[in-house]
């Protein structure tokens, strides 16, 4: 039996889809806000989520990325009485099961609600244990974990996989954790970074050449695409791939069959295809920088790499995994961290990724090499002035005694700050209340990092609950 979340503003609909959903064999619940729903969503356990997109207190889509990062990640159905192009988009950007418009009706949705309920179960009957090798991949969020679902499948086939990610996410490392756990891992991992290669020799270094074939071409060579037969060939930063080369390129994707440069046969290599790339690949098709066929071969499976922001439950598990790392590699001893510490680097933007973050703690470690304890004071200068600069708030000039001067009595009116403080405690005690205390859950929900809401929360003095 799935459970159910019926999320809109009508009462009347929520009560219709309710009791269609139990005539079908099912549990179901509802919540007319954006509040209770999240309420609902971390208190208990989904399979499915109808959910509205014009809900009293906000837009239903922005929920979408709140309710996949809790820990049954239900499959969601936008039900919406506004349907937009650019809505269904998000919805299915977002990893929505579908988008439905209203006026609904029972025929309408029983065929997308059963195959949801069918997907749902037999995805958890296929979710067998898996012994995963992730070297160098840390952490445990419900992002990374969705991404190392998607290279746990992706080592069971052959098929190309597209790997989207910000400069610094570690598509490398995915790519190389694909190999690994494909039949292919005892063979070669041929890395190719397209981004350095000279545009005159993208060719033969790919493809290879004859003794001869070229000024400078004083013995032949196998190219990279032969040196990755029978194990996986990477193209990092595929966009970089010049045009005039990705015609040639399609058709040994295609064939797996090509002519080195100056040679007269062909030669056959079966390697497997991953890509990466940092850019938006379909505007560069449409700027016609890029082929939309060879686009279609690359992204048989896409992974699209969460930024380490998207995933800050994992940043203080990358921090001890460098610092062991470059502890033992200095001989220095495992530091302790003050509390200050650990603040700065969760609140931090790491616009970087973990790139930065890995970087980081090797100029930490540099500058307290033999210090016990390390504190912000250790961080580069750049990241502490970031941090300084987003905790100050800007003072407003005084004003003049004219404009002191109020233009009527308002002795009973509230001033601003009064009104603006009031309303921020009270937001900070409902979603104490919420959430039990959970900082996680607050930060989440609150959009803001731990070093501000605890910030507010001394301010107010408001208790946390666990």
């Amino acid at each position: 039996m799935a459970n159910v979340l019926v999320v809109d503003d009508d009462k009347l609909i929520c009560e219709v889809l309710c009791s269609f959903i139990e005539s079908m064999g099912h549990g179901a619940s509802f919540a007319l806000t954006q509040k209770e729903a999240l309420q609902k969503v971390f208190s208990d356990t989904f399979d499915l989520v109808f959910l509205d997109v014009r809900l009293p207190d906000g837009n239903g889509l922005t929920m979408v990325p709140k309710i996949r990062k809790t820990p049954s990640c239900p499959e969601i159905i936008i039900i919406t009485g506004e349907g937009s192009q650019s809505g269904a988009k998000m919805a299915m950007e977002s990893g929505c099961w579908d988008y439905i418009e209203k006026p609904l009706s029972i025929e309408t949705l029983r065929l997308p609600f059963l195959r949801a309920i069918q997907y749902r179960k037999e995805k958890a009957g296929s979710n067998r244990p898996v012994a995963l090798k992730r070297d160098g991949i840390i952490g445990s969020s419900q992002p990374l974990k969705e991404c190392l679902n998607l290279v746990a499948r992706a080592g069971e086939t052959d098929a190309n996989v597209l790997i989207y990610g910000e400069t610094g996410t570690g598509k490398e490392l995915f790519a190389k954790a694909i190999h690994d756990n494909s039949p292919r891992a005892d063979k070669a991992f041929v890395v190719v970074d397209c981004a350095t290669l000279p545009e005159t020799l993208v060719e033969s270094t790919l493809l290879g050449h004859a003794k001869g074939a070229f000024t400078g071409a004083d013995r032949s060579r196998s190219g990279l695409i032969k040196e990755a037969d029978g194990g996986t060939l990477f193209l990092d930063e595929v966009g970089d791939l010049p045009l005039a080369v990705q015609p040639a390129f399609l058709r040994v994707l295609q064939e797996h069959r090509f002519r080195p440069i100056g040679e007269a046969k062909e030669v056959r290599s079966d390697f497997r295809l991953v890509a990466a790339t940092n850019r938006d690949m379909d505007q560069m098709v449409k700027a016609g920088k890029f082929r939309s066929d060879l686009l279609f071969r690359l992204k048989s499976l896409v992974i699209q790499l969460p930024a380490l922001k998207e995933r800050s439950d994992d940043i203080m598990d990358l921090t001890m995994y460098f610092l062991k790392k470059l502890s033992d590699r200095y001989g220095c001893g495992i530091k302790g961290l003050s509390p200050d510490f650990c603040e700065a680097v969760l609140s931090y933007s790491w616009p970087g990724n973990v790139r930065e973050l890995a970087q980081t703690i090797e100029r930490v470690i540099s500058i307290a090499l033999d210090e016990p304890t390390l504190y912000p004071v250790h961080l580069p200068t750049d990241i502490r002035s970031e941090l300084k600069m987003a905790s100050v708030h800007p003072k407003k000039p005084e004003a003049s005694a004219l404009e002191k001067t109020p233009p009527f009595p308002a002795a009973s009116f509230p001033k601003l700050r009064e009104l603006v403080e009031s309303t921020e405690k009270q937001y900070f005690e409902e979603l104490i209340s919420m959430t039990g205390g959970d900082m996680k859950a607050v930060c989440r929900l609150s959009g803001l990092s731990r070093a501000n809401v605890y910030a507010r929360l001394n301010k107010y003095q408001i208790a946390r609950r666990s």
